[in-house]
Parts: structure tokens; C-alpha cells; sequence
């Protein structure tokens, strides 16, 4: 029997994650603290499938993995302290207990009795520190040396959480595949990300308004969420990408943040706006993108939704469901 635990279930990934698995009939447990993530709509829809649990658990709890099954196939660790204001914030917090959740996920996968993968979900920002010290190729293959930023910077703490993760992942002797999300997008994410806020903005602005956009040189590699999934689906299940690492995005729809201004103004139908630069963002790289060979020899060619569409896609969700009603997103 296939049998699915997401730890961090109720947030971004892992409730689109969840929806896709139990749409195809797999029995799937969501395990989140709801510290971030929020009940709404869209997870209530998910929890009343039929081979859908949500356990309201935190992995912080000692007492957690083990009052949880010994029988799943695969368990999905997407638990962690993200956004950047909580990694400036309270930098200690993310990186003791970003480590202290992994340790906690690592041992319930100890406990299953025939545990095909245990799938972590690291971050591009492993690469940041490479960005720094030497020269970086982009796009970005995973086997680029990995280096550190100052320890004494506090976003240095949420990176090297990740690493730390990942490397957890390799000693555990478990049968792990490690994936490193590149601006993943889509409905439901949240409003701390570069695509949500300037939906927000663009839908608030008064007529003939400014729209203002910091690092619009900066260049990203946008994957839309669905595009994401169906890549996760495919390295889980493809057993040589047992003990690897992968890239997760979409390295063809590489933009400026300018040009994603410009597509939300047009998506959003609010072309009257001026986009306004703000300077550039500290800490964050002119330029990110996966170099997606290594995934794509695995999962072969898969379709993707256009950055237009995907945006569209997202806008609608966030006019239906948050806009319009008044509802929640995750914070």
C-alpha cells in the first residue's frame, strides 16, 4: 500500500502536494503545527478526501515521531522557519530548530518498516554563499562546491539550516532524494514572496498609481506550482534518484523582476500604473537559476505553464480567495 506522510503539509508545496496524491487515491497524512500555514478553504477541501488525514502535530515535540504510524512509504519534509523577515528576525530559532525538526523527521523515517524515499526539501539558497566567494555558473548545476556566507549574518542562519539538512540526509542511511526549490509559485504561497506582493500591490493601487519594485535587474527562474509537483512526483518515483540531489524549477522561464512587474501589471489588467525601481535588495543575488539537466535526464521533459499563465492562474486565486472575501493566506 502507498502511503504518504507531509510533514510541513499545510503550507505552499505541501498542501498542492497533498491534493495532487489523494486525487489519485493514495492515502495521504498532512502533519503541520499551523504556525504559518492557515486552515482555509482550500486545505479544508483537501481534508475531507476520503484518503486524507490532517494531524495537527508539531515535530518540535519530542513525543511526535513517536506517536505517529510505522507505516509509510514516503515522507515528504518540507517543515521549517522560512521568509525573510522571520530569518532576520530570530536567526538563532531558524537555525535550531530548522536542524532540530530535520533530526525529528529523520528519526520517524528510522521507524517505518518499508520506507521507500524520505524527501527533503533543501533551498536554492545553499548556492548563496558560492555566489559570494568565486564564480558561480548560471544556470546552476548542483554539483557547484558549496561555500558559506558570514557566519554572523543572520540570513546566513536559514541557508545553513538547509546545508546542515542535507547533510543529515546524506549520513542517515536512509533512502533520501534532497530537492532545491528555485522560485516556486502559485496559488496559496503566501503574500512574503516577490510574485504575491506585486499581485497585492497592483490589485490596491489607486488609478494612475505607482508601482514600486525593488531589484528590477535582478534576474529569477520562475517555476509555477503544478510544473513543481509533477517534477517531485517524478524523481520519488524513479528509483535512481535514491541519494541524489536535485534542482526543483524551471530554468527556461528565467525573467527580471522588471519583466515580472510588467507581466503582473498586464495580468492584472492595471497598465496605468508606473513601475517605480527601488534600490536593489541587500543580500540578494543579481541572478539565480537551476541548471535543470540533471533533473530532467531522470524525469524527461515535462510541460510547463508559461510565467502569463501561471501568473493569471495565480492572480485569479488570490482575487477568489483573499481580495475579494477578505479570506486568509498563509503569513
Amino acid at each position: 500500500m502507498v502511503k504518504t506522510l507531509i510533514v510541513g503539509g499545510g503550507g505552499f508545496i505541501g498542501a498542492h502536494l497533498a491534493q495532487k496524491l489523494a486525487a489519485a487515491d493514495e492515502s495521504v497524512d498532512i502533519l503541520d503545527n499551523f504556525s504559518r500555514a492557515v486552515r482555509d478553504p482550500f486545505l479544508q477541501k483537501i481534508e475531507g478526501m476520503k484518503s486524507v488525514r490532517l494531524i495537527d502535530a508539531d515535530m518540535l515535540d519530542p513525543a511526535t515521531p513517536s506517536v505517529l504510524d510505522d507505516d509509510y512509504t514516503s515522507i515528504y519534509q518540507f517543515a521549517a522557519i522560512i521568509g525573510v523577515r522571520h530569518v532576520l528576525e530570530r536567526p538563532y530559532e531558524v537555525l535550531h530548530k530548522n536542524v532540530l525538526i530535520q533530526a525529528r523527521a529523520i528519526e520517524l523515517a528510522k521507524r517505518q518498516r518499508a520506507l521507500n524515499r524520505f524527501i527533503f526539501a533543501s533551498t536554492s539558497e545553499v548556492y548563496a554563499g558560492s555566489l559570494k566567494h568565486m564564480t558561480l555558473q548560471v544556470p546552476t548545476p548542483e554539483d557547484v562546491p558549496i561555500a558559506l556566507t558570514s557566519l554572523e549574518h543572520p540570513r546566513t542562519s536559514y541557508m545553513l539550516s538547509k546545508i546542515y539538512g542535507e547533510a543529515m540526509c546524506q549520513q542517515s542511511d536512509l533512502p533520501f532524494t534532497i530537492v532545491r526549490p528555485h522560485n516556486v509559485y502559485g496559488p496559496r504561497m503566501g503574500l512574503a514572496h516577490v510574485l504575491p506582493e506585486l499581485i497585492k500591490k497592483a490589485h490596491a493601487l489607486p488609478q494612475g498609481g505607482q508601482l514600486e519594485v525593488a531589484s528590477v535587474e535582478h534576474r529569477r527562474a520562475f517555476c509555477f506550482i503544478d510544473d513543481g509537483i509533477e517534477i517531485l512526483r517524478s524523481l520519488v518515483s524513479n528509483p535512481k534518484a535514491v541519494g541524489g540531489t536535485f534542482n526543483l524549477g524551471n530554468q527556461e522561464q528565467e525573467v527580471s523582476i522588471g519583466e515580472v512587474a510588467r507581466i503582473v501589471l498586464e495580468i492584472t489588467g492595471r497598465t496605468d500604473l508606473k513601475i517605480v525601481p527601488l534600490p536593489e535588495t541587500p543580500g540578494s543575488p543579481a541572478r539565480r537559476c537551476p541548471d535543470m539537466t540533471k533533473t530532467t535526464n531522470l524525469t524527461g521533459p515535462l510541460p510547463f505553464v508559461s510565467l502569463k499563465e501561471g501568473v493569471e492562474r495565480t492572480y485569479k486565486w488570490y482575487t477568489e480567495n483573499v481580495f475579494s472575501d477578505g479570506g486568509v493566506s498563509a503569513i
